[in-house]
């Protein structure tokens, strides 16, 4: 027996112009700034990802929509340019951001303000994300691909802030793994589930296929607590089950969590399940359980706008300038 569902005719869909945004493209920060942030493990990872380029291993990013709104662009998109990261993982509101970076040059809505009136996510420039999903779905692509081509190719007068439309360009593999019903672009009308799971699911299979090179190669988790810990969790073992059937190994590789949240120093191992921490998916998931067999892991606790830079600047280094 069917349920009754929403009536998405009867949204009302403004346009951005009557929206207040509460960042600019003034956040980005260049690549010459000086870069304060010090932490005794960045020289480390700086290393670890020259290294992986050298031996031709794969450089994973992953990245909370947060690490986009702390000005990184810049930083992201020389990490592609120069082959330090191989491939870039997002979640559903990175795409969100970037799309409407490089549309109007500001993005981020205040839920405060807007969810009250009902409002909250129904702007019409970002609803058309659905459209050029559904055109790269048609061709095959991935989501990340699909916004990626989208906005390379479209009048989007800031562009060259958007990282998507950059691993577009370069041809680097920038995946999105979304939650239906966790982005705004779920909200509207042209919205089709079938669409978004499909080209979502696109991504996956190209996640876990970059991970079957993971040996030797390296994962850095930036800010993503839930998603990136998730699918890098379900790749590797999907990578690892292939390669086992064959008399191969995926168990030497580096891994590094970037957050906020105080661990104890002794982060490689567990946490107990008394911990709440225990929880925190980084921690058991990305600095331990995964790299058990063979790897190393490092957690670097601060900010994104200091910890995206201060990684740059060490690869940059390690791989020669």
């Amino acid at each position: 027996m069917p349920y009754p569902q929403f009536d998405r005719s009867k949204l009302r869909v403004q346009p951005l112009a009557d929206r207040q945004h509460d960042l600019t493209l003034d956040i980005l920060q260049p690549l010459d700034a000086p870069v304060e942030f010090s932490h005794p493990s960045v020289p480390q990872i700086g290393r670890r990802l020259a290294e992986a380029k050298a031996r031709g291993a794969s450089r994973i990013l992953m990245m909370g929509a947060h690490v986009l709104r702390a000005g990184t662009q810049r930083h992201l998109i020389d990490l592609m340019e120069r082959g330090l990261v191989s491939l870039i993982a997002m979640n559903g509101a990175g795409p969100i951001h970037d799309w409407e970076f490089a549309l109007i040059g500001a993005s981020t809505e205040s839920v405060a303000r807007y969810v009250s009136s009902g409002e909250f996510g129904l702007w019409q420039e970002t609803g058309r994300m659905n459209d050029a999903i559904t055109a790269g779905v048609k061709d095959g692509m991935g989501l990340g691909e699909s916004i990626g081509r989208a906005i390379a190719d479209g009048f989007f007068p800031h562009k060259h802030a958007s990282v998507l439309a950059a691993a577009y360009r370069l041809r680097v593999p920038l995946t999105v793994h979304i939650g239906i019903g966790y982005d705004i672009i779920h909200e509207h009308p042209n919205a089709d589930g079938g669409v978004l799971g499909r080209a979502s699911y696109t991504d996956f299979l190209v996640f876990a296929e970059h991970v079957r090179n993971l040996e030797g190669g390296i994962v850095l988790n930036f800010g993503t607590a839930v998603m990136g810990p998730e699918v890098y969790l379900k790749g590797l073992a999907m990578a690892r089950n292939v390669a086992h059937q064959s008399g191969g190994r995926i168990a030497k590789f580096t891994t590094a969590a970037f957050d906020l949240v105080p661990l104890d120093d002794d982060y490689r191992r567990q946490a107990p399940k008394t911990d709440p921490r225990y929880y925190f998916r980084p921690w058991k998931t990305i600095l331990v359980r995964t790299v058990a067999d063979g790897g190393e892991s490092f957690y670097v606790q601060g900010d994104h706008k200091d910890t995206v830079p201060a990684v740059w600047k060490a690869a940059v280094a390690a791989s020669g300038g």
